[in-house]
């Protein structure tokens, strides 16, 4: 699945990050600035949605206790956290000349950090505990509790007063951005869908590759190769 998936993965955030950069046109309001988005926007839609993925994981394992649900909760927890940081930090970039100020303790911004947090959270864990089961079990109860905070980050614009803006993509209704915007904007989403994708399944394969250095049938495999 990588060998097919890396390619397009970076044909796609080339073409997303050309056409975004440099042929959509610059907001009314904001100039130029505006076009972190095509970082801060994907980033920030992602780290959501892996944030669902690891929790699924961890449901998986506390259920029916596969192990390579393990090993894909493990592998998620890395990328998801990375991805909120480059959401995090972008969107400092983009609030110090909307707003004024790099940091504020806005209902968005503090929900994303506690995202941040719980990501980190995970990758503690594992590394905590000599058992690895009981790390698993440990991990897959916090993102469990976790997943309360991805529909308060969703609602957060519009259950509290924020500076933070409404969205703009919306799944119902008309969307509030130009369609030269958009469609760049669609692309690096779903570039950065991939890039999640390919960096949770090269995770995947280094875990079980240190797992199973001395098995029989991985030395044969690479002595093959």
């Amino acid at each position: 699945m990588v060998r097919w998936l890396l390619p397009v993965t970076l044909v796609l955030l080339v073409l997303g990050a050309c056409w975004g950069l440099l042929v959509a046109p610059p907001d009314f309001r904001q100039g130029n600035s505006y076009r972190i988005i095509y970082i801060h926007v994907p980033a920030a839609v992602v780290a959501l949605a892996g944030y669902y993925v690891m929790a699924i994981a961890g449901a998986i394992s506390l259920i029916w206790r596969i192990k390579m649900a393990d090993v894909a909760m493990r592998a998620a927890a890395p990328v998801g956290a990375v991805l909120t940081g480059v959401a995090l930090v972008t969107g400092a970039i983009w609030g110090k000349p909307t707003w004024g100020a790099w940091w504020v303790w806005d209902a968005r911004i503090t929900s994303m950090l506690i995202l941040f947090f719980l990501y980190l959270g995970v990758v503690a864990l594992f590394e905590a505990y000599e058992n690895k089961a009981a790390a698993a079990k440990a991990c897959a109860v916090l993102t469990l509790v976790g997943t309360v905070n991805i529909p308060i980050i969703y609602k957060s614009v519009d259950w509290w007063y924020s500076l933070h803006q409404p969205a703009s993509l919306k799944f119902t209704g008309e969307s509030a951005i130009d369609a030269s915007m958009l469609y760049p904007l669609l692309v690096m989403i779903a570039a950065f869908y991939l890039l999640f994708a390919v960096s949770m399944l090269l995770n995947m394969r280094a875990e079980l590759l240190w797992h199973h250095r001395n098995a029989n049938w991985l030395r044969q495999r690479l002595d093959v190769s």
